[in-house]
Parts: C-alpha cells; structure tokens; sequence
C-alpha cells in the first residue's frame, strides 16, 4: 500500500506562529518527542497468522465494551504499519512507544513461538529505523493471553515465570534492534479496574492484594532478563493521578487517601524503593516470599508516567476499597469526555514524581479524550486538544525550570483506537482514524504538534 493512499484528506496547514507554542526553554537539548499507541488498541488482525486470544478478545465477544464494539479490526494497523509509520515520520517524532501483544507472539502465552507474530514486529521496527525513529517496546499494555487467564492469571505466582520466559523471548528476538524497553504500560489501572478482579465483590479485595505483588514480582524479573540485552535502556510506566476528595468531609477525604495510595503508590513505592507503602503491608505480607522485596526492586534506567488529570473520589461503603468516583467541584473546566482539565496539577505530579524516586521522567502518555469528526470540507479541526497540549506541556517546562528531571514527552495518541471499555466513541488520537475506510487524516493537532517539534529542534 503507498503510505499516502489513505492520507489524502488531509489539509495543508499553515506554520503554528511561535506566539501560539509553549515555552520549551526549560527543556534539555536531547529532550525525546514521541508519540504512543498499543498493540490491542491499534492492530486487529485479532484472528490472522496464529494470534492467540486475549483477555479484551473476550471481553469484547462477551458484549461487555459500548456499543459492541471490538478490537477485530481497530486501525489495522498490523496490515498499515508502513502508512503509520510514515505519519509518524511526517510529524517528525525521534520516538514511538508501542506495546508488543503477547498472545500474538505466544498465543497461548508459553510454550511454541508463533513465528509470524514475531515477524510482524520485527518488520515494524526495520520500519521505524529507516524511518530515523527510536522504537520504544512496552512488554505489557494490558492484552493477557487467555490461556493465562484461565491458569489464573496474576493471581497465580507462576505468572512471573511466563512473563520472565516472554521478557527473554522478546529480548532475544528484538533486543539487537530494540534498547528501550517498559515492562508494564499502567499496572495500577488493570489490576485496579480488571474486569478479571469481579465487579466490586469485596471478596476479591485478597485477589487484588495477590495480583498486585505478582505483577511487581514480574518487573523485576522482566528487568534481570531485559538487563542481558546490551545497551539496554528499562523502566516501567505509572499512572499518576492526584486523587482528591470530592467534598470537604472527612470521609471523602479518607476515601480519596486510599484510593491515592492503590492508584499511585502500589507500584512505584516498591519497584524503585523497595518497599509498599506501611498501610497495605499487612494485605500484602500473606503473598511474599523471603527475598521478594529485592527481587522486585531491581535498577531501572528511567520512570515512566502517564498523567491526564486529577481524580475526584467519595466514599462508598459498600464498594471494596470503600471508595468511588465522585462529582467533580462546579467550576472545574472539563474535557469533552468529562476529565478535569488542570496542567498544574500535571506540573505538580511531575514534582513529586521526581522527589519520590529521583529517576530521569519520560511523560509517555498525555492527551485529551473529544468526540471529533471531519468538518464540511473533510479537516479535522481540534482546538480544544492543541489548547490542552499547549498548557500541558508548558507546565511541563515549568517543572524542568525548577529543576525536575523530565526528558521526554510523548501524545497519547498517534491515531484514534478502540478506547477500552468506552470501544470507538472517543476519540484521542491527532490523526482521525475512518474506521470503516481506515483512512487517516491528520488533525490541526498534528499540524500544531509537527510546529512545534519542528521549532523546538531547531533552537
């Protein structure tokens, strides 16, 4: 397919005046621009050269995703890849975090190799390269195999077995073209929101404790086997969410403390440090094993964070962790999906991020949610979305300017996708995505994110 074939909707932008870009004189010089995808999300081909399911293949052959939607198709990117990459190499990104699908290349997550899944990966990546563009590989964004499932999952402690033996094989096959590398895309959010876990049954809350050291168990593994690689380059990525209270009462706050320390502690407390945090210590104490602190906090390179906006929580007794989701404060402007806007907030998490576990930052996903559509003359016009990068990343620069490590940023997303449980409705990407003709068009946003990545490189 020509890289272009399904482009050509696109509409010739003008240069972004300087006036209309943030501040990025805080940032270093080697500072990375990327953008980030992942594997379920993007590829489709759920059913062609071997793939094995997924836990989201079920979960969408269930009916469980709005509107019935799939990952069957998604962007079918796994057959326009090249056309992506092009897109990528046009914005003028040096970097693209993707995510490898397990299934695809251990369909029943070990034993065989499914040699054409590899393939597909290790085509991508040739592309990437000649294209002048890093290739960073997340092990894990979420797509369990199936077959692991069944097992148990990461309720089972073999779980760090199958993801160490996965983290070789990709390291073996991948690692002569591949040196950056994420063990887990958000562990936080699927072991908090899994739909494996049950639906709020407070008698899972053993279950999450269980999968929540299993998973950190299978970092540190993933990181000894990924150290092997020469050159390497490994860290993890969280996401970092402020976690507030929706009223003054003290048992708002209380909710909103718990909720803080599963969302944004769990992982990265112990991973970089090499400890949980004190108050889920003793839930978690039934599940170690002697020397397991030490086998999950191995060096890493870097911290990876994802951050959109803050969380506001209330108290609800009769859900597992005694928290839910609660009104935002009136007044606190809104995406169009709902999520409170506040980069400070964002230049705040970067803050304590960096206070916390003193590791260079790569912001690896950050983007606004909007029901977009081509207007009258086919261009996709969001302005709501340049707005949100423009304040983001100027916070962003704040932080750097008052000393926070921070090397890197990459949109979330290059292309609209299959948004979990919300299916095709909204829409993250800067390229609008047809899914019923799979043509791509780059939105204003891309145009501003191209200016501004152009201006930036040339300083």
């Amino acid at each position: 397919m020509n890289s272009n074939e399904n482009s050509t909707g696109d509409q010739a932008s003008h240069p972004t005046p300087v006036a209309d870009l943030p501040s990025t004189a805080s940032l270093r010089p080697d500072f990375v621009w990327g953008v980030s995808t992942s594997s379920f999300q993007i590829e489709g081909a759920t059913k062609e050269d071997g793939r094995g399911l997924s836990i989201w293949d079920v979960y969408c052959q269930n009916g469980e995703i709005r509107n019935r939607d799939t990952g069957d198709v998604a962007c079918d990117h796994y057959h326009r890849y090249r056309e992506d990459v092009a897109l990528m190499q046009r914005l003028g990104v040096q970097a693209y975090r993707f995510s490898v699908a397990w299934p695809r290349v251990l369909p029943q997550g070990r034993g065989p190799v499914n040699e054409p899944g590899l393939a597909f990966y290790e085509r991508l990546i040739d592309e990437l390269h000649a294209a002048g563009i890093e290739p960073w590989l997340c092990l894990y964004h979420w797509d369990l195999p199936q077959a692991l499932e069944d097992l148990g999952g990461w309720q089972n402690r073999e779980a760090v077995k199958w993801f160490a033996d996965y983290a070789a094989l990709i390291a073996a096959r991948l690692g002569d073209r591949v040196k950056r590398f994420a063990t887990f895309n958000e562990p936080s959010i699927f072991n908090l929101f899994s739909r494996s876990l049950g639906k709020g049954d407070r008698s899972s809350e053993d279950a999450l404790y269980r999968a929540t050291h299993h998973v950190n168990l299978a970092h540190g593994a993933a990181v000894d086997v990924l150290r092997e690689v020469p050159g390497a380059s490994i860290g993890c990525i969280h996401n970092l969410q402020p976690c507030w209270p929706s009223s003054a009462s003290e048992a708002d706050a209380a909710a909103a403390a718990r909720l803080d320390l599963y969302w944004n502690h769990a992982f990265p407390d112990v991973q970089c440090r090499g400890e949980y945090p004190p108050a889920m210590r003793p839930a978690i104490e039934p599940h170690m094993q002697t020397g397991d602190l030490k086998r999950i906090c191995r060096p890493v390179d870097w911290f990876g964070l994802n951050h959109y906006s803050p969380v506001y929580t209330k108290a609800d007794s009769t859900a597992m962790l005694g928290y839910d989701f609660g009104d935002k404060p009136a007044g606190v402007p809104l995406t169009p999906i709902g999520w409170p806007i506040d980069p400070e907030a964002f230049g705040e998490t970067l803050r304590l991020a960096h206070e916390s576990y003193r590791l260079p930052i790569y912001v690896l996903e950050n983007g606004l949610g909007n029901f977009d559509k081509p207007n009258e003359t086919g261009a996709v016009v969001d302005p709501d979305r340049v707005a949100f990068l423009r304040r983001y990343i100027g916070a962003m620069n704040d932080t750097a300017a008052a000393g926070v490590d921070v090397r890197g940023y990459f949109v979330w997303s290059l292309l609209d996708n299959f948004e979990w449980m919300s299916g095709y409705d909204e829409r993250f990407g800067i390229t609008y995505v047809d899914y019923g003709s799979q043509r791509r068009i780059p939105k204003s946003s891309f145009h501003w994110y191209a200016d501004l990545i152009r201006t930036v490189r040339r300083r």
